[in-house]
């Protein structure tokens, strides 16, 4: 694929819980866009996304990574946009912080089980292996150490996992 028109998919998929910063041109990097993100290594810092257009944030949102091909441009694609805003090269993430606890279905990743017991919270093993991946993906993702996690209890009833 040659062009990044050639990746993009129809609209945005975005959860309910970050509805409040979608609607003012995509302020925030969404979990579609973080999920990308993180699948190709690179950091991506709120203040770079700031600086892109909101058709640049769109495309990163909206780019297909299905196959290692479609995430290699992916990668491309965000390194011009980074070293075109800032005039540095892209912060990539260590191995060890390319987190794919999201794809482990056969039990709670602890730091999940942590933020639950935090909340007096329950889910099922079940109920886990039950969620699509980017679901796994944000609530893993909202139970980060130093993340605001007010959104943590929004997305789990909005994932059907308490009323």
């Amino acid at each position: 694929m040659n062009s990044v028109t050639d990746n993009l998919k129809v609209k945005i998929e975005y959860f309910n819980f970050e509805q409040d910063f979608m609607e003012d041109n995509i302020r925030c990097i969404p979990m579609i866009a973080r999920f990308k993100l993180d699948g190709c290594g690179i950091k991506l810092k709120l203040k770079e996304w700031n600086k892109m257009t909101v058709e640049e944030r769109e495309n990163l949102a909206n780019f297909s990574t299905d196959s290692v091909d479609e995430l290699n441009a992916y990668r491309e694609y965000l390194e011009k946009l980074i070293l075109q805003y800032t005039k540095e090269k892209p912060t990539y993430l260590a191995d060890d912080q390319r987190n794919t606890l999201w794809s482990m279905t056969d039990r709670l990743p602890s730091q999940l089980q942590e933020k639950l017991s935090e909340l007096k919270m329950n889910i099922s093993t079940g109920q886990w292996k039950n969620l699509s991946v980017l679901q796994r993906y944000a609530l893993l993702k909202l139970t980060r150490p130093g993340h605001e996690n007010r959104n943590f209890p929004k997305a789990m009833k909005e994932f059907g996992l308490i009323s």
